[in-house]
């Protein structure tokens, strides 16, 4: 049997042996699955497909979804009116269903700062912008810039996130409120005292599982610049305890590792390593700084570590990217992400996926590095395993939760097609998507979204903005890497 052969039978196996379902998406076109590219491309031969990784596409399908997961997937033609005739049915003409995608680091409150530090040195955007900004926060302004952030997001067929901010109860409410999922973590410094990390920690075991499992948590120190190492091998210990993971930002630079290794004799990522973190498992936030030595401490906990590129991100604040390439040949999972909306200014997955895919290119001067089949691998599959979900989510498969984007491929800019993964790679836009279901529901629908309404939360914001953008009362810290 051949590969596309193994695909298709694989594609059209019931969960259950049941065709009863409650949504039936029909006609449409399904990302069935992507494979990671084998380590060492592109020195392979060019003609090897499993060196460039691979996206199979089903035209002409159906998805059947029942309590939330997907049942099967099958072509339309053998859907049976008697099932269509019991289901509500999504019509998928002309689109293509690929998985919810997934945010994998972010600070999404940060929408009420959109804009307000911009073309300054990264070390001035903290001291003199977000930190002394942030020192007005309420949680009251939590909830809103989580409401846009959340609703921004799903329109843009984001369906889950890896949060990391303060007040973090309010961001909860708002993903339970939503329909959408999150992966938060209440952020706190060394410099708050033991309440910091009790905080984060309460808050994990408070809402890990809550709104019907769509909320996972994990614990949130700042960075290994602003959180001691003693406070570090406290945090793993409460990893353990909780049976969480931890989220970080970590060797964010170039400047920040040298920096490191320049006072501490060791990397950001080797303090990761010697105070337990990697060992209970981390979403490692940017790692542009992350050098070959540090594979020495990533690669044996490769199953539980990951790392959250934000491209647009460094580009913007003109330092180093993530090293993707040798990340990917060591075996290690790497996520998508958009960091907050200060710094990148959307929450837009699909434009994160664009830039680092040209990104890469331009930096390694190979054009046959960072296929599209690779990149939509980074934005599913892996950006799933990236959260430690990647056998729920991430794929649109029997048996996975039916977290499903329906993208409108009939838009002039889309058109016309001649390979549909370099088209949602490098050509789709956010406003393309049409249909977001998260477990089953819709979140949105006809572009619009059904959960949530956002007029009143936009004005409260930009009623807020001159106390927000108040820059005179100290701040949260100080920049020093």
């Amino acid at each position: 049997m051949s590969g596309d052969e193994r695909m298709r039978s694989d594609s059209v196996t019931l969960a259950d042996g049941s065709d009863t379902v409650d949504t039936v998406i029909t006609p449409v076109t399904v990302l069935a699955g992507t494979t990671r590219p084998a380590p060492g491309y592109p020195d392979l031969p060019r003609d090897d497909v499993a060196a460039r990784g691979t996206a199979t596409f089903l035209e002409g399908h159906a998805i059947g979804i029942r309590d939330g997961m997907i049942a099967w997937i099958r072509p339309a033609a053998e859907v049976e009116a008697a099932t269509l005739a019991q289901a509500a049915v999504i019509d998928g003409s002309g689109q293509v269903a690929i998985p919810g995608l997934m945010n994998s680091h972010t600070h999404s409150p940060m929408t009420m700062f959109r804009g307000s530090a911009e073309d300054v040195p990264i070390k001035d955007w903290f001291n003199k912008h977000i930190w002394p900004m942030e020192v007005n926060l309420t949680e009251r302004d939590v909830t809103l810039g989580a409401r846009l952030a959340v609703g921004e997001m799903l329109l843009g067929g984001v369906t889950n996130f890896a949060d990391h901010y303060f007040f973090t109860d309010r961001i909860a409410e708002v993903v339970a409120e939503s329909g959408a999922r999150g992966h938060l973590a209440s952020t706190f410094f060394s410099s708050q005292g033991p309440e910091g990390l009790e905080r984060s920690a309460a808050f994990a075991e408070r809402w890990n599982g809550a709104a019907d499992g769509r909320i996972t948590t994990t614990l949130g120190p700042h960075a290994t610049y602003t959180v001691t190492d003693a406070d570090l091998e406290a945090t793993a210990e409460q990893a353990r305890r909780l049976g969480v993971r931890t989220h970080i930002h970590a060797a964010e630079s170039m400047n920040q590792t040298e920096s490191s290794l320049e006072r501490h004799g060791r990397t950001p990522v080797q303090v990761l390593h010697d105070t337990g973190i990697l060992e209970t498992g981390a979403i490692i936030a940017h790692g542009a700084g992350i050098v070959e030595s540090d594979l020495e401490w990533l690669v044996p906990h490769a199953d539980r570590v990951a790392v959250a590129s934000c491209t647009k991100v460094y580009m913007k604040h003109a330092h180093t990217t993530t090293p993707v390439r040798m990340l990917h040949d060591a075996g290690l999972t790497v996520g998508l992400g958009t960091d907050g909306p200060a710094s990148h200014n959307t929450l837009d997955v699909l434009e994160s996926m664009r830039m680092m895919s040209l990104k890469q290119k331009d930096d390694h001067l190979d054009a046959t590095w960072m296929t599209s089949a690779h990149a939509l691998d980074l934005a599913t599959r892996q950006s799933a395993a990236a959260f430690g979900l990647q056998d729920s989510l991430g794929v649109l498969a029997p048996g996975y939760k039916a977290d499903v984007v329906l993208i409108d491929l009939q838009k002039p800019h889309l058109q016309p097609m001649h390979d549909l993964a370099a088209a949602l790679v490098l050509s789709v836009k956010s406003s393309d998507v049409t249909t977001v279901l998260v477990d089953g529901r819709l979140v949105v629908e006809h572009g619009r979204l059904v959960t949530m309404d956002l007029t009143d939360t936009i004005a409260e914001l930009n009623r807020r903005l001159p106390e927000l953008s108040d820059r005179t009362r100290g701040t949260i810290q100080d920049y020093a890497p």
